[in-house]
């Protein structure tokens, strides 16, 4: 079986005042360290740009992935969704959609989606934390023309949550922490924050 993984890394990060994107953990910028465990995870990974394109794009040189831009980004999170799945080759059978800010998430926990979808056949296969549902969350082809239905200012949380006879959950502790906040940004800068 054949899934991609798509990043969504199109966001203008209005809370914190500045692209997430390009924020640094561990020398590296967020968008380089979400699409280096995409790409240790599957052999294709497409990254949907928008906000400071140049900038973010340019974080990605010398990896083997497909960036591709959402001139409609601003709309919200469901429009690169949607860019994002009109980029994937015609023969996978399934996407990972994740996002750049979720530190916890690696290519061992993006490889377990993996696995869990090819063993259980699960249409959705979504990341639990927090006593939520979430991303990052694979999605058989067959739920494709769902995601591609979603309004452009949705994420696919509520694609997740509409059956949930139709999920397997796979654990990632800490998955709520993100970056949303300059309080966040700066947790990141602090000695001793693994990640």
């Amino acid at each position: 079986m054949t899934v991609a993984v798509v990043v969504l890394a199109a966001g203008g990060s209005s809370r914190l005042g500045q692209p997430k994107q390009l924020l640094r953990h561990e020398g590296t910028s967020l968008v380089r360290r979400a699409a280096r465990s995409a790409l240790d995870a599957s052999p294709v990974v497409v990254v949907v740009l928008g906000a400071r394109r140049d900038d973010v794009a340019s974080e990605l040189d010398g990896l083997t992935v497909r960036c591709v831009d959402n001139p409609e980004w601003a709309l919200g999170q469901g429009s690169s969704l949607h860019t994002g799945l009109r980029a994937l080759p015609p023969d996978v059978d399934g996407a990972v959609l994740m996002l750049c800010d979720q530190l916890r998430v690696d290519a061992a926990h993006l490889r377990s989606l993996i696995s869990t979808f090819e063993h259980t056949h699960a249409p959705i296969v979504a990341s639990a934390y927090a006593g939520t549902r979430g991303v990052p969350a694979l999605f058989s082809r067959a739920l494709f023309s769902e995601l591609e239905a979603l309004p452009p200012t949705d994420g696919a949380r509520g694609l997740i949550a509409r059956d949930p006879s139709r999920v397997v959950e796979v654990a990632l502790p800490g998955g709520e922490e993100d970056v949303d906040t300059a309080e966040d940004a700066l947790r990141l800068t602090r000695p001793g924050r693994g990640g």
